[in-house]
């Protein structure tokens, strides 16, 4: 080793310094495909049934400390468990698998807004580009020498003038009569 080498102590720092080339960006069909290979490695879990939903609506938010003082009942009794179809162990299990799994729906959330953010953006910026287009276009059609640019001005101009028109409506019937009232002929008693 030579005077000017440097030993680098923490190997696992040297390997974070060294750059890595990022990870190919998705295009959306192969998003959807990558998502839906995802989602079918999650674990299904069954509907509720009729009673639990008739009594989901009769109670419809519990408490933690409910649910957890619950989870005891279930297991302080085998006529309880026997009932209610699962051991204590297995409700805290659903309930440990709730509190994971929220994560991943927080998750999930996060990363449809940051899609449908983008999704804004796109579309804003090619509505910029458009407007800025059709101005450049209706100047340029002007010349000569971009005779191919008027007819696709021209076609601008027609769609934007039928976004402008208020939608046609329909004449409303006109209201039927109402009946002609007759003098009542009997003398009240």
């Amino acid at each position: 080793m030579t005077q000017n080498q440097v030993v680098n102590p923490n190997p696992q720092a040297a390997a974070a310094d060294t750059p890595t080339t990022p990870a190919p960006m998705l295009t959306p069909a192969q998003f959807i495909e990558q998502l839906q290979a995802l989602v079918a490695q999650v674990p299904e879990v069954p509907s509720l049934t009729r009673q639990e939903r008739t009594l989901l609506k009769r109670n419809p938010r519990m408490p933690d400390a409910e649910v957890q003082a619950a989870i005891n009942v279930v297991g302080a009794s085998e006529k309880v468990t026997h009932v209610v179809g699962q051991p204590a162990d297995g409700v805290r299990q659903i309930v440990d698998d709730t509190n994971r799994w929220g994560a991943v729906e927080s998750e999930v959330k996060a990363v449809l807004k940051g899609i449908a953010d983008a999704n804004l953006v796109r579309r804003q910026r090619a509505r910029a580009i458009a407007v800025l287009a059709y101005a450049v276009g209706q100047r340029l059609a002007r010349e000569p020498e971009n005779a191919s640019l008027v007819q696709h001005v021209e076609e601008m101009k027609r769609l934007k003038a039928l976004r402008r028109r208020k939608p046609a409506t329909t004449p409303e019937s006109p209201a039927p009569e109402p009946a002609p009232v007759t003098p009542n002929t009997q003398q009240p008693s």
